[in-house]
């Protein structure tokens, strides 16, 4: 059964049509046997073990247990019931008698955990190399180094041998190994997903991130494992909307072209513009903007106050165990012995003044897309310059929790040398889903295998069973459609883009005079109506009502009859208001009407 494939949905399918939880076991084993790589794991659950765990799910269950039997592997710096604790330390390992946080939601949803993996020691690393234990191999070129921190994660999950994995990312330990390895990393907001029970590395910043062969599988995982948890002082009540279409038209910020930095790679240069180009394919609208001061926030995690939390997250233990450290480890956190309370201060004041000078410029578009890295290391290169190498690596990475911004790194494709190709694509705090959305569609655009399996991409489970929940649907048809001037007040409110579609042929569009922000007005009409074009969204109960009461007339909220059979409120006309409108009705939508109005001003202009 060694066979089986292990992204959820496949699995699922498995065990519906007769595959055992034993078979699946099995499976896993015999991927650990075939990868003969002994860098993957520090501890690995018995056969015996995981049909323990097995035993308490009852029977398959896939909706009252959405990850029921989904194999998933933990990084050795986050807690599992029963088995030890290293964060890559033989002499600081414990064995907690219960799981974290997350771990315990994850089982509860079904999943089972396979073994604890091998990461960089105290998750101080973006390389995968600053381990005692053997060096995980690269799952797609052993000459590549595996990335870290979460190094035996990412391994365990692009080899199939786990559905699932989950890291942590302080700098970009859930993105750097993701992209070496041709998988999925999503970093959440930090605090959506508790850290307690983690090995802390840098307790304001750090979270658990998430490894998966495919955007729906992390994304699952996410929705599974999100909640805020008293246990955890930093955990925050962040909104997971069900995964659904993204907006068919984004604003995407690219760093400027002069600020780019792939020190001297140029496969990574254009491997990098040509995902630009697949954003492009995909209807999105690349925004420039200048990057030089994420770079020098990027710089800060290393200095003063954070290099001063790492200290203080293992003090007690380094004071007296320090021969026992990582030599590159040891040197990297000693340093912080010589700093001060005031040059603590002094980082955190720079912070505070680049989050207010990006603020606007991250608010300004609605995703930003970066490399997940500026160039690969092969092994060599990063064991002779082990802190250039790493700092380098987190180019694109480091500066992301410290603007609180979530992120997902997504393969986009190979390079011109067959090497893996990855993008991130960030977001500001609590904007997982759309991140997540625009990855999806990335991720499906290329084309590529899963992860090192190479098990062909499987067929979207989205939409069309879309979990509506308790929200309710809005159509809009002028200015509040997706990239339109009014879109923001739909994004404000935390509306959910669901479709574009179009009306029945029953309704007349108008162009309304005298409009501050121009927009049409959707009339019903008894004969010589016509399909429109209009998108659907979704809005809680609570944001519904705040935005229908503040819609200006002579618009309001009606019933609009949509050409799929079904009826949603939103936007109508009242006929007192087509006093000197114009009938456009024959462009079939006001973007059409808005495109065509455009390209004749500027056939004027020239």
């Amino acid at each position: 059964m060694s066979e089986i494939r292990f992204d959820i949905g496949s699995l699922h399918a498995a065990y519906a049509s007769g595959v055992t939880v034993a078979d699946m076991i099995d499976a896993v084993h015999a991927r650990i046997t075939a990868a003969d790589d002994p860098g993957i794991f520090i501890h690995l659950a018995t056969k015996a073990d995981m049909l323990a765990q097995a035993r308490e799910l009852g029977p398959f269950d896939p909706v009252g247990k959405p990850l029921w039997g989904v194999p998933f592997a933990v990084k050795d710096n986050i807690d599992v019931a029963g088995m030890p604790t290293t964060a890559a330390c033989a002499e600081y390992a414990y064995v907690p008698d219960k799981d974290a946080t997350v771990v315990a939601r994850l089982k509860a949803a079904g999943a089972l955990v396979v073994g604890k993996t091998n990461l960089d020691q105290f998750a101080t690393g973006l390389v995968g190399v600053r381990t005692p234990y053997p060096i995980p191999r690269n799952a797609v070129d052993a000459s590549l180094v595996p990335g870290g921190s979460s190094s035996g994660s990412a391994v365990a999950t692009a080899r199939g041998i786990v559905s699932f994995a989950l890291g942590t990312d302080t700098a970009g330990s859930g993105r750097i190994p993701a992209g070496l390895n041709n998988i999925v990393g999503l970093k959440p907001t930090v605090g959506a997903l508790s850290a307690a029970g983690v090995v802390p590395a840098c307790r304001t910043l750090d979270c658990i991130s998430v490894f998966a062969l495919n955007v729906d599988d992390a994304y699952s995982v996410f929705t599974a494992a999100a909640a805020r948890d008293p246990a955890d002082a930093y955990s925050r009540a962040i909104k997971v909307p069900a995964l659904a279409p993204r907006p068919p038209v984004l604003s995407v910020g690219v760093p400027a072209k002069a600020d780019l930095e792939f020190f001297g790679d140029a496969s990574m240069q254009a491997g990098f513009e040509a995902a630009l180009g697949l954003l492009e394919k995909l209807g999105c609208q690349l925004v420039e903007v200048p990057f030089s001061d994420f770079y020098a926030t990027a710089n800060l995690l290393y200095e003063g106050a954070w290099v001063a939390e790492r200290y203080a997250a293992i003090r007690a233990f380094m004071d007296a165990n320090e021969a026992a450290m990582h030599p590159v480890t040891r040197k990297i956190i000693g340093g912080a012995r010589g700093l001060s309370a005031a040059d603590a201060f002094r980082g955190l004041y720079a912070l505070q003044a680049y989050k207010a000078k990006l603020a606007p410029v991250i608010a300004s578009v609605d995703l930003i897309c970066v490399p997940t890295a500026p160039t690969h290391y092969g092994l060599d290169a990063v064991l002779a310059d082990p802190v250039a190498t790493n700092s380098r690596l987190g180019t694109y990475t480091n500066f992301v929790n410290l603007l609180d911004m979530c992120g997902i790194a997504v393969p986009t494709g190979k390079r011109g040398d067959g090497l893996p190709m990855s993008v991130t694509l960030l977001a500001m705090a609590g904007k997982d889903w759309l991140t997540a959305a625009l990855a999806r569609d990335i991720h499906a655009a290329s084309g590529l295998p899963l992860g090192a399996t190479g098990w062909p991409q499987p067929g979207s489970a989205l939409p069309g069973n879309i979990a509506r929940d308790q929200t309710i649907d809005l159509v809009v048809v002028g200015a509040h459609l997706s990239g339109m001037p009014l879109n923001g007040q739909l994004r404000d409110l935390g509306a959910q883009f669901s479709r574009v579609t179009k009306t029945t042929p029953a309704y007349r569009l108008y162009a309304l005079a005298g409009q501050s922000v121009p927009k049409p007005g959707l009339v019903r009409v008894s004969r010589d109506g016509m399909r429109i074009d209009v998108e659907v969204w979704r809005l809680d109960p609570e944001a519904f009502g705040r935005f229908v009461a503040a819609i200006p007339p002579p618009l309001g909220v009606g019933t609009i009859e949509l050409e799929d059979g079904s009826a949603a409120k939103g936007f109508l006309v009242e006929t007192a208001g087509l006093a000197d409108a114009s009938d456009i009705s024959a462009y079939g939508g006001w973007r059409s009407f808005v495109r065509r109005d455009q390209e004749k001003a500027n056939l004027l202009a020239t």
